[in-house]
């Protein structure tokens, strides 16, 4: 194989994420033999200041460019510096940072040089995880959902469970545990439920140079406009089968709908809108799943996660609920999809992305 990482066996591998939402990299720490998970390991978190932050946001929608070489960077040297501790593992798997991602159209761009890593860190790193798909017809996103079902069946879930994330964009997977291969048909389906953490954020940092809006506290204080969100669930998007993807500034226009609100107002309405998103993604659902784990930054919006109680017609936790870690959930799953690259598994398939055959994306890098 080439791969410099043993073919068998359970081996020991750290993923780094980068979200949308530019808080920073998680690390985490995850031993798999790319089938189950065996065990999760310390974990690891560098913030990004806000001049990096700036740098990085200066580069989404672009493909080429300035702005992309300066936030490629500004997303390696973070990489560098939060997976130095980590030199002990077997396997490193390298997200990158997503600047633009049009599937149909341009294709998806993650910003950050594997090989450079590999060169620096002196370990094998599995990279570039979107394209593949990409090229075989697929959205190239979301990824995470394969390592959703190892740890739906991890926590000896019985019946479908859906995992619910919100970062920037939200997406969910719904999860049949009973099917034991994610490949499967059956198995899985995942897509993007719609906008969720990232128009509050820019809402929020626009007006008040606030970061988030810290436990929901603005939210609360304001009442949804139902017009506005009215016309945004008329979006075409909604009414799309899934699979299906988004890009961080697919609803860039959201900002507009709520743009002569009073603050408070208008960060409600935007909260609302997230959770509507996916209550309008439960019924591409096969079957209600028995609960809804929510991971990522939305989770600790308690407005938030009161409003997805409401609108959704099963049980709502965060994933800490059955003993998952919700800040280091995505980072784990690029550590599980690493091995499943290096291992020549598929890492999506067609109910997950659309991809015309189950492909293993990923480009593997050595040190040497």
């Amino acid at each position: 194989m080439g791969s410099g990482i043993a073919k068998t066996g359970v081996i020991t591998a750290a993923g780094a994420m980068s979200g949308t939402s530019l808080d920073g990299v998680d690390v985490a720490v995850l031993r798999t033999d790319g089938h189950d998970i065996h065990g999760f390991g310390r974990s690891g978190y560098r913030d990004y200041t806000a001049d990096e932050r700036a740098t990085i946001a200066a580069g989404f929608g672009q493909w080429q460019g300035t702005e992309v070489t300066a936030a490629a960077r500004i997303v390696e040297a973070a990489h560098l510096e939060a997976l130095a501790p980590f030199g002990d593992v077997d396997v490193i798997g390298f997200h990158g940072q997503t600047l633009s991602h049009a599937p149909r159209t341009h294709g998806t761009l993650q910003v950050g040089d594997g090989a450079l890593l590999a060169r620096r860190l002196g370990l094998p790193v599995v990279w570039d995880f979107r394209s593949a798909d990409v090229e075989l017809g697929g959205e190239g996103a979301p990824l995470a959902p394969f390592f959703h079902h190892a740890c739906a069946r991890h926590i000896g879930a019985g019946a479908p469970v859906a995992f619910l994330n919100l970062g920037g964009v939200g997406n969910i997977t719904w999860v049949d545990p009973q099917v034991a291969d994610p490949a499967a048909p059956g198995a899985l389906l995942a897509f993007d439920t719609g906008p969720a953490n990232a128009p509050i954020n820019d809402l929020v940092h626009e007006r008040r140079g606030l970061a988030f809006d810290a436990d929901g506290a603005i939210a609360r204080s304001g009442t949804v406009e139902t017009g506005a969100l009215e016309l945004f669930l008329a979006e075409p998007y909604f009414a799309r089968m899934p699979p299906k993807s988004l890009d961080r500034n697919d609803f860039a226009e959201m900002i507009n709908l709520v743009r002569e609100l009073s603050d408070a107002d208008a960060t409600a309405t935007l909260t609302a809108m997230c959770a509507a998103g996916v209550a309008e993604a439960m019924q591409h659902c096969p079957q209600r799943p028995a609960r809804v784990l929510v991971t990522g930054g939305g989770r600790r919006n308690p407005v938030l996660m009161e409003m997805l109680s409401v609108s959704l017609d099963c049980a709502v936790a965060p994933v800490e609920a059955v003993g998952l870690d919700g800040d280091m959930l995505e980072a784990q799953a690029f550590a599980y999809l690493a091995v499943r690259v290096a291992r020549g598994l598929p890492t999506s398939c067609a109910s997950t992305t659309g991809v015309r055959a189950a492909v293993g994306g990923g480009t593997i890098s050595l040190p040497e």
